[in-house]
């Protein structure tokens, strides 16, 4: 299984940015997909996670600004991110949590990582 992430970048703050994950190498949908972030020194953290069947959950610091989505007929996950603070600039991970086989449980998967950093 393979999660490629996309849509990182350099904004000011109050700026927008959508990143974006494809996750392949399995016949089953992920039944948690989200995303985490995390700073040099700092524990990675949960932004946002979203089920397949569309429930979701936020951290505290992205309430209310951030919104997860996921298209479960291409596999993948969505984070739009608005107004973007300073605060926010961090390393974001996309994760997911899903089956190969149906003989074997769901396994965690994460992605490489994108760059996000907001200038104030």
């Amino acid at each position: 299984v393979q999660l490629q992430a996309s849509g990182g970048g350099v904004v000011q703050a109050g700026g927008s940015l959508r990143l974006s994950c494809t996750v392949s190498g399995s016949r089953f949908s992920p039944s948690l997909m989200g995303w985490y972030r995390q700073v040099p020194g700092n524990q990675r953290e949960l932004v946002a996670h979203i089920k397949d069947d569309g429930t979701t959950n936020y951290g505290d610091s992205v309430q209310g600004r951030f919104t997860i989505s996921r298209d479960n007929t291409k596999n993948m996950v969505f984070l739009q991110m608005n107004p973007l603070k300073p605060e926010d600039t961090a390393v974001y991970f996309c994760y997911a949590k899903v089956r190969t086989t149906l003989f074997r449980p769901s396994a965690d998967y994460w992605g490489q990582g994108t760059q996000v950093t907001v200038s104030s």
